[in-house]
């Protein structure tokens, strides 16, 4: 395994100030296209009587995109830190080309393993210009072969222009691409990103985010990239692993893991999730919002015959419709402007609360009464009613 990635004396140096300076956070992996390239197996790490991470099993494979995402404490900065080698496991084994590089017993520093770092803050040298900046990993390659790959990765990101730059000439998009060069240069095996887009702001990191997957997709490198942003985790990623509380809970395509998500966790993680009950009868399911056949649901419900279930409904699953008081199934008590559309809030007789999605130009006024139906033209995930309720 080479060490071109983390590999000069001057880099450890940086990586490990950075650490110190409490900014450094992590991130994971998973597969789909290619060999395997980082693998981790039953990967756990504990603090003194607490565990940030339970065993963790993953493999992301050479050329894909997969991003770690989950709420704050969720275990992804301990996970990332582990893969970058800033953090030893109390169990389980992580390699990265087949080598192992880290169990409980042995560790490889960050600096020889061959992967790349892309830190929140970009982490740029002021005192250098940007083809500096993307050639300060090369130090072991010689000046034509370091002038031609420096002249390619400033190709690739759109900054060739700018090569005699200081980074604070350059605006957060550009100083992000410089970054990401600079990673890239060392043809590292594996790629971290940690919370690549959070120092951009709301119109920029859209952009990037495009960007970002089209330098990675060009290069072909492997990248783990770490985010609790959920749009920007189903936009850039070919995978999506979702964590909670130190444990894997789902991995998969975004639109898989969006469309059925396999825990009432990661429902309600992802989008706006409403949850209606429902009871089984035969062929039908029966809520307070009509009547489905259960060839619209996502799987079987046989054994939950004459039972109750929950059912997964987002503001696309859900219309709103002007009605009076006797006929109405609640009133909306909220609304949210996004431009193109209105997502509404709702409060069922029952007193459960459903959200509706709405084109900009269908308004309703708060308390206004609404009869809700379910529009939904895909199946729709369910859950078996929680006890006690």
């Amino acid at each position: 395994m080479s060490n071109q990635s983390i590999q000069s004396s001057q880099y450890e140096t940086a990586v490990s100030s950075y650490e110190e300076s409490g900014n450094v956070q992590p991130f994971s992996t998973e597969t789909t296209v290619g060999e395997t390239v980082l693998q981790l197996e039953n990967v756990s790490k504990s603090f003194g009587v607490e565990d940030a991470v339970s065993e963790f099993s993953l493999a992301v494979r050479d050329g894909e995109i997969l991003t770690l995402l989950g709420p704050s404490g969720c275990g992804k900065t301990t996970m990332l830190r582990m893969v970058a080698g800033l953090e030893q496991p109390s169990g389980g084994e992580i390699r990265i080309g087949g080598e192992l590089v880290a169990d409980s017993e042995q560790h490889i520093p960050a600096e020889k393993r061959d992967i790349g770092l892309v830190f929140q803050d970009f982490a740029l040298f002021p005192h250098l210009t940007v083809a500096e900046n993307v050639a300060f990993g090369l130090n072991d390659w010689d000046d034509e072969r370091t002038n031609a790959r420096v002249d390619e990765l400033l190709e690739l990101v759109g900054l060739s222009a700018h090569r005699d730059k200081r980074p604070e000439a350059l605006s957060g998009g550009q100083q992000q691409r410089v970054a990401l060069a600079r990673s890239l240069a060392p043809e590292p095996a594996v790629l971290l990103l940690d919370e690549p887009f959070s120092n951009l702001d709301v119109r920029l990191r859209v952009e990037m985010r495009e960007e970002v997957r089209r330098i990675l997709k060009a290069t072909g490198v492997t990248a783990i990239s770490v985010t609790h942003d959920q749009e920007e985790a189903l936009s850039i990623s070919d995978r999506v692993a979702i964590m909670n509380d130190g444990r894997l809970e789902q991995v998969g395509q975004p639109e898989s893991v969006f469309e059925n998500p396999e825990s009432r966790f990661v429902a309600s993680f992802l989008g706006r999730a409403s949850f209606v009950p429902a009871t089984v009868r035969g062929d039908i399911v029966d809520t307070d919002l009509g009547t489905l056949s259960v060839e619209q649901l996502n799987g079987p419900v046989d054994a939950y015959d004459g039972a109750t279930i929950d059912i997964l409904l987002r503001p696309d699953d859900l219309e709103a419709i002007p009605t009076n008081e006797a006929t109405a199934d609640g009133i909306i008590t909220h609304r949210q402007y996004n431009g193109p559309n209105f997502v509404y809030r709702v409060e069922l007789n029952n007193g459960a609360t459903v959200r509706c999605l709405h084109n900009h130009v269908e308004t309703f006024e708060h308390n206004q009464p609404v009869a809700v139906s379910i529009t939904a033209d895909h199946p729709l995930a369910w859950y078996p009613a929680l006890e006690g309720k």
